[in-house]
């Protein structure tokens, strides 16, 4: 068991990547060995598209999305997600929801206002965060950036092995060097590689080996 995170101060574990290397399930270690809560940036962007869906507006129409947004407060209780006061925690998962969250979060303002709330939330306590710009533009001020990456063939190879798609593994590949090329081309929230980004290839490495790489982090910061 890793050292817990002191009481008296808060840390921010900022963890970035592309898609499909590892980042949820290091986030989900990270805070099950240290006692960080898990900051899932895309459920915040998830309960903003649910309440687009519940004041039963068109997430296309960008001008009433924005209008939207600034009337919303995210905050954590009890490590459940409350949209303006109210529990939303078991209505984030589902197809109306995903679909809207996807064209929600590709509004900048949207982006910007999801960000600052991100960020109020980090000020109460010691949290773990991943996405693709945490330690770029959500926290630039982290105690401590990891940028967590692997070769697409690599990443393809894994997710084939899971047995959950039904794409074959070239398949597998050219749609996550696609994502990759979106990703790191999004006019806001791009993927890159902080300054100060420690970097890990987990390419050759075991998951294990990687919870060994960020623990010696983290506990150099601690």
């Amino acid at each position: 068991m890793g050292l817990r995170a002191l009481e008296e101060t808060t840390m921010v574990v900022a963890i970035d990547g592309p898609a499909g290397v590892g980042k949820s399930s290091v986030a989900a270690w990270v805070s099950r060995e240290y006692g960080f809560f898990n900051l899932n940036s895309g459920a915040f962007y998830r309960a903003m598209a649910l309440k687009v869906l519940d004041e039963k507006i068109d997430p296309e129409n960008h001008r009433e999305v924005r209008a939207l947004a600034s009337t919303v407060t995210l905050d954590i209780a009890d490590k459940r997600l409350r949209m303006n006061g109210q529990d939303v925690e078991d209505r984030l998962r589902n197809d109306d929801v995903d679909r809207a969250s996807s064209i929600v979060s590709s509004i900048v303002e949207v982006r910007h206002l999801v960000n600052c709330q991100l960020r109020r939330v980090a000020g109460f306590f010691s949290l773990v965060a991943e996405g693709r710009d945490m330690g770029s533009v959500v926290f630039p001020d982290a105690e401590l950036k990891i940028y967590l990456d692997a070769h697409p063939s690599v990443r393809a190879l894994r997710r084939f092995n899971q047995g959950m798609s039904t794409m074959s593994l070239a398949e597998l590949e050219n749609a996550i060097r696609e994502r990759d090329y979106r990703d790191r081309n999004k006019a806001e929230g791009s993927l890159m590689i902080a300054d100060d980004a420690h970097l890990i290839d987990s390419s050759d490495l075991t998951l294990q080996e990687v919870y060994a790489r960020v623990a010696k982090l983290i506990e150099a910061c601690l």
